[in-house]
């Protein structure tokens, strides 16, 4: 009697407030690991215990692959009000909160990070169209016109470029820009709300092949007042950031335009993971040159572009094989992570479709 009453109560329930449909193990362990009863997810790599605006956005969007309601509700409500001042639509999220020198919990720098932005835009966005919470489509496509009114600039010689953050990117120099924070992914999804957005995802092509001569992506480049990437001997290296550039170009439709282009361009570096079993830790894209042993975050990483291309079979085993053996500790926030992005499309919790938009698989792979 007390089983039968439970099962009704749980279909009376409204879908927000039931379990995920299937349980993604990984993301169960990450929330164990990393995130407080209360939404925040916490970087222990720092004696501050500190959350970045970057890691809220990555949990929001692992919360919506695994169908976790009740978790992307707590991590939103968590970054509106302690990174955003209680409004999202009236400010962009700062982009560190932790522990002050005198103890105290606050923000620790305001200038916002602007993937952060872009990331918690869309998975707003598709939160209100795959859960029909109109919502939050709303708080996604303020936010996203936000961001647009801080963080883009029109380059000489470029067009429309987005800046890592409203301050201290601009100098009499130029522009300094992150590769990884443009996935195209996301700016195909956003071109639905504006052209402004397909116009960046131009541009962004463009900064992608033509910062990385060699096919190996900076951390950091710096777009020249007078036009052009700087080619500075200080921007040339790519390393932790620069790891994201292939995971992004690795999980892109097919079908999404320059794919093509952009996987062939990038090939360098799955050559040189071929060459020395692991993913380098660190290239240098004027050189081509590779050294260092990458962690375990890379290999998964690399995964969806070692997947794409079948000469590439016997590296991409020997990367599951390290992180079957030998994964991330389990609070290493950012190679947990680039783990559940990399090993869940692999595995196949997701897609993104030739739009830009999510296409989760709630109903199947539960065991994995």
């Amino acid at each position: 009697m007390k089983a039968a009453l439970l099962l009704l109560m749980l279909l009376a329930m409204p879908v927000s407030a039931q379990e995920p449909r299937c349980v993604w193990p990984a993301w169960e362990r990450y929330k164990a690991a990393m995130m407080t009863e209360d939404g925040r997810i916490i970087d222990h790599s720092s004696p501050r215990a500190i959350t970045t605006s970057e890691g809220q956005s990555y949990a929001m969007f692992f919360a919506l692959v695994a169908d976790d309601r009740h978790s992307f509700r707590r991590l939103l409500d968590w970054t509106i009000d302690n990174l955003a001042g209680g409004n999202l639509s009236r400010r962009l999220p700062a982009w560190l909160w932790g522990r002050d020198e005198a103890g105290r919990w606050r923000v620790l720098d305001d200038n916002n990070a602007s993937d952060s932005d872009l990331w918690i835009a869309y998975n707003l966005l598709e939160a209100g169209r795959l859960w029909q919470e109109p919502e939050y489509s709303r708080l996604g496509t303020e936010l996203l016109w936000r961001s647009a009114a801080q963080s883009l600039r029109m380059l000489p010689g470029l067009g429309l470029a987005l800046l890592p953050g409203t301050l201290g990117f601009e100098s009499a120099e130029g522009w300094r820009l992150n590769p990884s924070y443009l996935p195209p992914q996301l700016l195909q999804r956003f071109a639905a709300q504006s052209r402004i957005w397909a116009e960046l995802a131009e541009t962004s092509r463009r900064l992608l092949l033509e910062g990385a001569p060699r096919g190996l992506a900076p951390d950091w480049l710096r777009w020249q007042a007078g036009g052009g990437v700087a080619e500075a001997a200080d921007l040339a290296v790519g390393s932790y950031d620069a790891i994201r550039v292939y995971l992004w170009l690795g999980m892109l439709d097919e079908r999404t335009r320059g794919a093509s282009e952009l996987l062939a361009h990038f090939t360098p570096m799955l050559e040189h993971t071929t060459a020395a079993g692991w993913p380098p830790e660190r290239v240098d894209r004027l050189s081509g040159r590779a050294s260092g042993t990458g962690p375990a975050g890379f290999s998964a990483a690399l995964l969806p572009m070692l997947s794409r291309d079948g000469r590439f079979e016997s590296v991409l085993q020997r990367q599951l094989e390290r992180l079957r053996t030998a994964p991330p500790e389990a609070d290493a926030y950012y190679n947990q992570s680039l783990l559940l992005f990399g090993l869940g499309w692999y595995q196949g919790r997701y897609r993104f479709d030739q739009e830009g938009r999510l296409q989760p698989a709630w109903d199947s792979l539960c065991e994995q």
